[in-house]
């Protein structure tokens, strides 16, 4: 019974002490020739018998007394709940149930012998013969005593196991017919004994980690001389469930035992293992924390002695750096109210880290502050010349906002668009600008934004909140007037997070970017002196609300000659200088560049001639340094050695005329190309096929002209009947090229027309341009690139809708060379010109 005191005992353990899993101030007490704990804590729920921890007895001589033992065939029996009893183990045991009194009684004013079994289900107040192991331990009872509560506690001691054959009685006490079990010793002395020096080594080491074992238990192990009675002792206070540990009483064979006494040790072994790291690991953690922590206090009350706080320190600097600012009045005001408010709080606290920091963007922001504009335009003119070749209607725009400025001396900064194919220098083109006027350059990439936030910032009051990235890059660029690049406007994203392009429409309009709000800040920042400068690709992918906020800025890809020039000027230079050669150790030829430019590259920019060139500059770098050449000159035909066979072969026209063929213009992202229209008839009901991955608007091109054919069939010489009696089968190559568009309309009329009246199309002739059923023909775009397409192709002639003509007044005379251009209005006139013999 827990705190109950029996002859307390002061004195010296006269034969040693005992073992038991309790906590180091618990008192001793005697009773007989055994030492217990007070207080101890019972296994076994304290409305039954409450089964104490085993306690190991001082004799070590039981072996030889239990040799003499007399053990009756019937015995009473006593069934516990919670435990099992081991031989020679010593258990304190407190006795609620009626038959268990009566049965102990018996025992005791006998030979004081008992049968001691474990129940296997503990919730059967009164067990039978089913309800009980069929192993269990003889005991006998030490010492018997009445308590005052009318519980009965024994002190009993496990002699020898036993076999229950039977129960004899159930009332008044239960008795039972038991065989007693004989040990088997071991075949194998010597491996026996090495299990035991296993056994009694991580014995040791289980009482080294568990803090619940007291250090005197190793002392104890060591003074245990029978190998069983070790065994039993160990399988008694191993913290196993009551199952495992019936199993191991069950065992005849001291091997046996041993082998599973051995697995159960080690299993809880890795347990006190993994728990002591853990314990060192979460200590190491504790003593860290608190180990700074005590370190932090004497710093900070040494710097107070002294008068150096460091946070008063930082918050003096930041005083002193807002005084020197000249910002607007509601931000001086908001400063100086969070100052106040950071002066209050606690540096212990997270919200000082945020107010902090908070304040430090404040200082950090150059509100009204800005670089001179260099108003040289001449200067502006050269700087962006040299660094860019073509371009002309963005510099010329650059040039008119200079010239105003300089004049007016105050004009909001305007908002351009560079739309065009890539690789052609809409961002680098940015850099320059920057460069001519003086200002700072700021870039920001789009591509892929999908959180609003980045925008406009989150507000302080989430955890890494942090202002957007427009705050962020003007505190970077430490002026309010940079030249910002926004890369990449129409690959900006939208999804849960919001939508950045609307997010945009406040940034990028010039009626509203003078009070910028972001949430970070939650203040207004003027950004109307900021040069937004965004590219795309394409205006498709642009918010119309957004677009029409920016001035849209066409940039066409380059022609041969603008690439061979910007080869010249700025990449060969370039990559030169990046591959370590000399001017004197290469030479690249001018036919070498147009071979580059025609068979191995194909795109608007010059991305991909910048790679070939790299390719030819490393090729002449190897040489070079393996002393194979000391200067090396490029020509065409070396050009299949170092690049390798040509990529690309130009688009070719082949004078092989056949009626139902004409060559249309197409306009590509990588540039213009010329485009054939195949027409075959056969016989069949009249009807229509295509082929050749055309898109909806091309099919309905193809459509229209069918249509306008028929409906004018007698103007140009066809028969009526033929429509209904052949097939017609219009097809445009490559069919692994997707192709869509309405540009090819007049080319489908031409092709069409030819095949019907079986006239040859004029040779060295494109065209391109959109059909009506009124049989109109409408202008259409991307006329540079086509143009060039044509002259690349080896075409003399283009014909074109008349409103297209201002487009070709825009392309360099130089690159045209002998092309001639028709315009028309009406489709009768394409006909006429084109099918003219």
């Amino acid at each position: 019974m827990a705190g109950t005191v029996i002859e307390p005992y002061r004195g010296k353990p006269e034969k040693g002490t005992f073992y038991d899993k309790m906590s180091d101030d618990q008192s001793e007490s005697k009773i007989g020739d055994y030492y217990m704990f007070e207080d101890i804590k019972f296994i076994d729920n304290v409305q039954d018998d409450r089964e104490m921890l085993p306690i190991m007895p001082l004799d070590e001589d039981q072996e030889e007394e239990q040799g003499d033992l007399a053990i009756p065939l019937n015995i009473p029996l006593l069934p516990l709940k919670n435990t099992v009893l081991f031989p020679g183990i010593i258990i304190p045991i407190t006795i609620g149930r009626d038959k268990s009194i009566k049965a102990v009684r018996q025992a005791y004013e006998g030979d004081k012998l008992l049968a001691v079994v474990s129940q296997k289900n503990m919730s059967v107040e009164d067990p039978g013969f089913k309800d009980l192991y069929q192993i269990g331990t003889v005991a006998k009872i030490l010492k018997l005593f009445k308590m005052p509560d009318g519980t009965t506690t024994t002190i009993l001691q496990g002699k020898r196991r036993f076999a229950l054959e039977g129960v004899t009685q159930e009332d008044p006490y239960i008795e039972a017919k038991i065989t007693e079990l004989v040990n088997i010793l071991p075949e194998d002395p010597d491996e026996f004994q090495a299990l035991i020096t296993t056994i009694r080594d991580l014995a040791g080491q289980i009482i080294k980690l568990s803090p619940n074992i007291p250090s005197e238990a190793s002392v104890m192990l060591s003074n245990i001389r029978s190998d069983i009675f070790l065994l039993d002792f160990i399988a008694s206070n191993l913290g196993i469930k009551m199952a495992e540990k019936q199993a191991i009483l069950e065992l005849g064979s001291v091997e046996e035992k041993a082998k599973l006494v051995l697995e159960h040790m080690q299993r809880e072994m890795q347990i006190l293992v993994l728990k002591d790291e853990i314990d060192t690991k979460v200590r190491g953690d504790i003593d860290k924390q608190q180990r700074d922590y005590f370190l932090h206090q004497q710093l900070k009350t040494i710097q107070e002695e002294l008068g150096q706080s460091p946070h008063k320190a930082e918050l003096d600097e930041l005083e002193a750096r807002a005084a020197k600012k000249k910002w607007p009045e509601n931000v001086k005001k908001t400063f100086e109210k969070e100052l106040t408010k950071v002066k209050r709080t606690n540096p212990q606290v997270a919200e000082y880290s945020v107010l902090l920091n908070y304040l430090d963007l404040l200082v950090d922001l150059p509100w009204q502050e800005y670089t001179e504009d260099n108003f040289d335009l001449n200067k502006v003119k050269e700087v962006l010349d040299k660094d860019h070749y073509g371009l002309t209607k963005v510099k010329e725009r650059i040039i008119e906002h200079l010239a105003v400025l300089k004049l007016k001396g105050d004009m909001k900064a305007p908002i351009l668009c560079l739309v065009g194919p890539p690789g052609v220098g809409k961002t680098s083109l940015g850099r320059s600008i920057a460069t001519a006027l003086q200002r700072k350059f700021i870039r920001m990439s789009l591509g892929g934004l999908h959180d609003e936030s980045e925008i406009r910032g989150h507000r302080k009051t989430y955890i890494g909140a942090m202002p957007g990235r427009i705050v962020q890059s003007l505190k970077k660029a430490e002026s309010s007037n940079p030249v910002f690049i926004l890369d990449e406007i129409d690959k900006v994203g939208k999804d849960f997070r919001g939508d950045p392009s609307s997010a945009l429409l406040e940034v990028l309009d010039p009626e509203q970017n003078s009070t910028f709000h972001d949430n970070y800040l939650e203040l207004e920042y003027d950004l109307s002196k900021v040069m937004f400068v965004a590219t795309a690709n394409s205006l498709a992918g642009i918010q119309p609300a957004l677009l029409d906020r920016m001035e849209i800025i066409e940039i066409s890809g380059y022609s041969l000659e603008e690439k061979v020039e910007i080869a010249k000027r700025h990449l060969i230079p370039l990559l030169r200088k990046e591959h370590g050669l000399k001017a004197n150790q290469i030479s690249i030829r001018v036919n070498a560049l147009k071979k580059i430019i025609q068979d191995y590259t194909r795109e608007s920019g010059v991305r991909s001639l910048s790679r070939r060139i790299a390719g030819v500059m490393r090729h002449v770098a190897k040489r070079i340094a393996m002393d194979d050449a000391k200067s090396v000159s490029i020509k065409a035909e070396d050009l299949a050695q170092i690049l390798g066979p040509a990529r690309f072969n130009k688009d070719l026209y082949t004078e092989s005329r056949v009626p139902g063929v004409a060559v249309g213009l197409a306009w590509t992202s990588v540039g213009g190309e010329i485009l054939f229209i195949e027409v075959s008839l056969s016989e069949g009901a009249g009807k229509l096929t295509l082929t050749g991955n055309l898109g909806d608007v091309m099919k309905e091109s193809a459509t229209t002209a069918l249509s306008f054919i028929k409906a004018h069939a007698p103007e140009l010489g066809i028969d009526d009947k033929k429509f209904a009696k052949l097939d017609i089968h219009i097809h445009v190559p490559e069919g692994a090229i997707p192709k869509d568009g309405p540009s090819a309309g007049v080319t489908m009329l031409t092709a069409l027309a030819s095949a019907f009246t079986r006239k040859k199309v004029k040779p060295y002739l494109a065209m391109t341009g959109e059909i009506t059923l009124r049989g109109r023909v409408l202008p259409v775009g991307g006329i540079k690139e086509k143009v060039l397409a044509a002259k690349r192709a080896g075409m003399k002639e283009i014909l074109l809708c008349a409103d297209n003509e201002k487009h070709v007044l825009e392309i360099n005379p130089e690159f045209l060379g002998d092309l001639k251009f028709h315009y028309v209005k009406k489709m009768e006139d394409v006909l006429d010109f084109a099918l003219k013999a």
